[in-house]
């Protein structure tokens, strides 16, 4: 038994940079110490063992981890945000890579946000939706001074999210209802909350390489932003601007008229 250095080629595999090697005469070296499957692509890994250290043969497809971006239409202006909405909103875990791994977890955000439903892991932290501008947002899990000040302002706090299924979900509230969900059996754990009509992005942050749920300072798990505002915003703009334009027309028309042949008319710039 051997215990040599362990270059992972970028997966994770292991808590330490080293694997143990077991040869027996006849057969082929064991390594043990390691993990059975990568913790972001969940591929098993492929060693080569050498003298000197155990290599893995092939590259992790995500050194970084995985950035995971979906999109959410709001066209109620209306959102439910809590951690669980199963089971209006539900898919099959067991059809993509397993759940554990940063792969596994980014498939079913992706798979979600397919349905209606913009869904991310945070671990048992209990975050909370909060505004950071007229038309952005993040989940986020704010740091606490030694005076128990949070370093995110509760004002600016929409909703909070109890993690009994260690994640955040959200959905636009008639989608939600149109689905078979209930507003009469909304619990303490459910809040709705307000927004801009429109269409939604939310950048999920968890599955990045590095990231630390449980970090000291303010965890943000997602940035969430208003990119394309709604139809009924849309209506509202376009009858504020048809309305000004009606209050406009009556000066323009006292204006006089200029002489010539195009008494009476308005000639545009350039037309």
């Amino acid at each position: 038994m051997t215990i040599l250095p362990l270059h992972t080629n970028g997966h994770v595999i292991a808590r330490q940079n080293e694997a143990t090697v077991l040869r027996v005469d006849g057969l082929q070296p064991l390594v043990s110490g390691v993990a059975h499957r990568c913790a972001v692509c969940d591929r098993r890994p492929e060693f080569e063992i050498t003298e000197d250290a155990v290599q893995v043969q092939d590259p992790c497809p995500y050194p970084d981890g995985i950035t995971t971006e979906i999109t959410l239409s709001v066209p109620s202006g209306k959102i439910i945000v809590t951690d669980n909405l199963r089971p209006i909103y539900r898919v099959d875990v067991d059809a993509f890579a397993c759940y554990n791994s940063t792969l596994g977890q980014a498939q079913v955000v992706e798979a979600m946000a397919a349905i209606g439903c913009a869904y991310g892991p945070v671990g048992n932290t209990c975050p909370g939706l909060y505004r950071t501008g007229p038309d952005s947002y993040v989940i986020a899990k704010p740091r606490h001074d030694d005076h128990d000040n949070p370093s995110l302002p509760e004002e600016a706090c929409l909703a909070t999210i109890c993690t009994n299924l260690w994640a955040y979900s959200i959905a636009d509230f008639e989608h939600w209802k149109a689905r078979g969900g209930d507003p009469d059996k909304l619990g303490w754990s459910e809040t709705i909350v307000d927004v801009p009509p429109g269409t939604y992005r939310f950048i999920h942050h968890s599955g990045e390489r590095g990231f630390d749920r449980d970090g000291p300072d303010t965890v943000i798990f997602a940035h969430i932003e208003l990119i394309a505002k709604g139809r009924r915003v849309r209506r509202l703009i376009a009858s504020a601007w048809a309305h000004t334009r009606r209050l406009l027309r009556p000066q323009r028309d006292r204006c006089p008229s200029p002489p010539g042949p195009s008494s009476g008319r308005f000639t545009s710039i350039g037309g």
